[in-house]
């Protein structure tokens, strides 16, 4: 009996090292809270991109917008260039059109999320990123948003409320946001030569911070 069981034994043991591993880590829900979802096919993955790059990919985004013949063209590349800014787990992201593709996807966004998060745009940055792009402190991201939504909200054609934020990718976002109602091609090419300003503010806080 002992020279059966014996071999049973020592071909069992490279089954069992096998579907043990390392144990899997333990996320708790807290950690969870704020997290995005797994991105579609397609969409740039964390770390394959920097703020350089996106805001390339911006300036192209209000490039479009400016120059568009169609109300329809005009609000994807509104779109394009919010979601651009907000990120997947920012807010107003997603098919604001309303035509099936969510324009400009992308996970991270160049401003962090209402929970917070990872944004292209960092503290660490230079100064004038942080003083231009991110337009201060981000420690109460939800605040940040709250602000944001309160200014937006009360613009109107004879007063314009968005200098009031500091942050000029909020401000791209408004104006975005302001094409993606309008029901004028002329209105949203005029949105979009505000929204120029405030990229070209930020293309020169990443690449020649004079502060």
């Amino acid at each position: 009996m002992r020279n059966i069981v014996t071999p049973v034994i020592m071909l069992l043991i490279p089954l069992v090292l096998a579907t043990c591993g390392s144990p899997e880590p333990v996320t708790s829900d807290l950690a969870a809270v704020g997290r995005a979802e797994p991105a579609p096919a397609g969409l740039q993955q964390p770390g394959t991109e920097t703020l350089s790059t996106r805001l390339v990919a911006l300036d192209r985004a209000v490039s479009r917008w400016q120059t568009a013949s169609t109300l329809r063209v005009a609000q994807e590349a509104a779109e394009e260039a919010r979601n651009l800014i907000v990120g997947a787990s920012g807010p107003f992201y997603g098919d604001a059109n309303g035509n099936g593709q969510i324009a400009g996807a992308s996970v991270i966004g160049v401003l962090p999320a209402v929970k917070g998060g990872a944004s292209l745009a960092s503290p660490n940055d230079n100064a004038c990123v942080v003083a231009d792009i991110l337009g201060g402190s981000w420690r109460d991201p939800a605040k940040r948003w709250s602000q944001f939504q309160s200014t937006l909200s009360r613009w109107t054609i004879s007063r314009n409320t968005f200098p009031s934020l500091p942050s000029h990718a909020q401000r791209v976002v408004g104006w975005a946001s302001l094409t993606l109602k309008s029901d004028s091609p002329v209105e949203a090419r005029k949105y979009a030569k505000h929204a120029r300003l405030h990229v070209d503010i930020a293309l020169r806080a990443l690449n020649s911070c004079r502060r």
